[in-house]
């Protein structure tokens, strides 16, 4: 009896030692709160974070992202990579002068709220976007532009509640 006490214990320690590791290096799963990712993802869903995913590449342009700064996090959308140059003029997006199209926008909640006058992305930064852009505090206003060291990882399937589970996109 004790042994199988002594083998269960070993066994357990161990699953909580990997869950912690997937949990801390792999995957993560956090809870959304507020709507500036809206509509794509909503307040009080649960997403899952693949931090791995930026181990041996970069962030792309559209790719959603999960940002840790002073202890805060924060969800938004990758539209601005190192070293280009955006603006916004219009409710037009342009980028290295070059009009870009959103298809990830479906509602009225994505019309830029303000001009952007012509921008030089730093290297090693991006700029980043809540797709409900009236809501969404982001490289527009208060977060500036994001250092790659910022992105925790790449916001990948809704998981919860159970009947909104999808991947994100």
């Amino acid at each position: 009896m004790k042994g199988i006490l002594i083998k269960s214990g070993k066994y357990f320690i161990i699953c909580f030692i990997l869950f912690l590791f997937f949990n801390y290096f792999i995957f993560t799963i956090s809870n959304v709160t507020g709507d500036s990712m809206a509509p794509t993802i909503l307040d009080n869903q649960w997403i899952i974070t693949n931090r791995a995913s930026y181990l041996f590449n970069q962030p792309k342009r559209g790719d959603i992202v999960v940002i840790e700064l002073a202890d805060k996090t924060y969800i938004k959308r990758v539209i601005g990579l190192p070293n280009e140059t955006l603006n916004i003029t219009d409710q037009q997006l342009i980028i290295n002068d070059i009009p870009y199209s959103q298809t990830f926008l479906t509602d009225d909640r994505s019309f830029w709220t303000h001009d952007v006058p012509n921008t030089l992305i730093p290297d090693g930064h991006y700029y980043v976007i809540g797709d409900h852009r009236r809501l969404s505090r982001d490289s527009r206003n208060s977060l500036g532009f994001i250092n790659q060291a910022d992105i925790i990882g790449r916001a990948e399937f809704i998981v919860y509640p159970f009947s909104d589970w999808q991947v994100i996109y």
